[in-house]
């Protein structure tokens, strides 16, 4: 009867480990497939502009280099660009590429800017509604939305919004951000490494309703590399060493979202 009991102990022991065993190998069969990488501005929209840089041309340089070293170092990863070229893309057409791609992160890579040149310093965004948010943090939504205007048939395709109106970020407020949390895991990877790697002035990370953002189904967020306003760190950012710099930055922040969202799935 003992020996019986044993027996049956040590089959349901066993039958419990090769259990756990298929668990976790099943927890951690997700592996990361795709990243849109979205230079922010292009073609007829130019973004902020100095004379010492333009944010389109800044942009895409940097996204470009980003874009590189995630294929040197993982060549199984699909790396898909909203544009490669100083051509304009509409905002919504963004957000449609890397839905079409099914990507796992969609990064989007701008230059801030203010009318002072005092300002500096990186911030990342992710979509949402932040209890910081202040006039300042509104108008950098507000300048990085208005770039519909350019587009034809903008009312249409945005149901209506109007970049310029309160009304119309009041609606967004509704919008629930299923993706916040990773959102804001690479947001936090990224500002650190600007701000403990590279030694620069970190922003923070903070949550604004970003059209490009806000019509993503995938974790999003929004780079605001720097101020291309001050005279110092406009020059840095036009330059081939910051652009390196930055590209760099996200890179390394990316390699630890990639294996965090990998050991937790």
């Amino acid at each position: 009867m003992a020996l019986s009991f044993l027996f049956i102990s040590l089959s349901s022991f066993n039958l419990e480990s090769i259990t756990q065993k298929d668990r976790l190998k099943k927890s951690s069969n997700y592996k990361f497939k795709t990243i849109v990488i979205d230079a922010g501005h292009g073609g007829k929209d130019v973004g902020a502009n100095r004379a010492w840089g333009t944010e389109k041309r800044v942009a895409l340089a940097i996204a470009l280099k980003f874009g590189r070293l995630i294929d040197d170092a993982f060549p199984e990863i699909k790396v898909v660009y909203t544009r490669k070229d100083d051509s304009f893309v509409e905002l919504y057409e963004r957000a449609n590429i890397a839905n079409r791609n099914k990507a796992d992160l969609f990064v989007s890579i701008h230059c801030n800017s203010n009318a002072s040149s005092s300002p500096y310093g990186t911030e990342t965004y992710a979509f949402g509604i932040d209890s910081r948010t202040n006039k300042e943090k509104m108008e950098v939504a507000k300048r990085e939305n208005s770039v519909i205007l350019l587009e034809d048939n903008y009312e249409k395709s945005y149901d209506g919004f109007d970049p310029n109106s309160p009304e119309s970020y009041i609606i967004f407020s509704l919008y629930q951000n299923k993706n916040l949390d990773k959102s804001l895991s690479i947001a936090s990877k990224i500002e650190n490494e600007f701000g403990e790697t590279d030694n620069r002035y970190s922003r923070g990370v903070r949550q604004e309703r970003f059209l490009v953002l806000r019509y993503t189904n995938m974790p999003a967020i929004l780079v605001e590399t720097g101020f291309i306003s001050n005279r110092e760190e406009g020059k840095y950012l036009a330059s081939d060493d910051g652009q390196n710099e930055v590209a760099s930055s996200l890179f390394r922040a990316f390699k630890a979202y990639k294996k965090e969202v990998e050991m937790a799935n």
